[in-house]
């Protein structure tokens, strides 16, 4: 009978040494299409431009996967599909004017397609992300 033990022990070993270089480096991209991200709107966030004003972008999400923005922020803002100014903006998912995400409250989508969603806060402009769906 042959001792399968050390080669079950250094498999893993190598699984876990590799676990360990990956964290470490800050490359996650084998971790990166997760069925459901947290997204905060960050502090300051209306002052920021571009991706500057959310913890994470652009956002990976699998078909299916739900993304959910919290306003970290003190004042409201919105999560609009599309590019400020338009005519397919708020197409895909809308937080709405009507309903504005306030300070620590959230808004979330579920994604049923794939596809690359750009969006934007309605009240501050500068304020754009993107959402890749795969």
């Amino acid at each position: 009978m042959v001792n399968r033990k050390p080669v079950y022990i250094v498999a893993g070993l190598v699984a876990i040494l590799g676990m360990i270089a990956i964290s470490s480096s800050g490359n996650f991209s084998a971790f990166a299409q997760e069925s459901d991200v947290k997204v905060d709107i960050v502090p300051g966030g209306s002052t920021k431009s571009g991706p500057q004003a959310y913890s994470v972008d652009p956002i990976k999400v699998k078909v299916g996967g739900k993304v959910t923005w919290t306003n970290k922020d003190s004042v409201q803002h919105t999560v609009t599909s599309g590019k400020p100014g338009s005519a397919d903006s708020g197409k895909e998912f809308d937080s709405g004017l009507t309903k504005l995400i306030n300070p620590n409250a959230t808004f979330e989508h579920t994604f049923t397609k794939a596809g690359t969603f750009t969006y934007y806060c309605q009240l501050h402009p500068t304020m754009t992300g993107t959402v890749i769906v795969s």
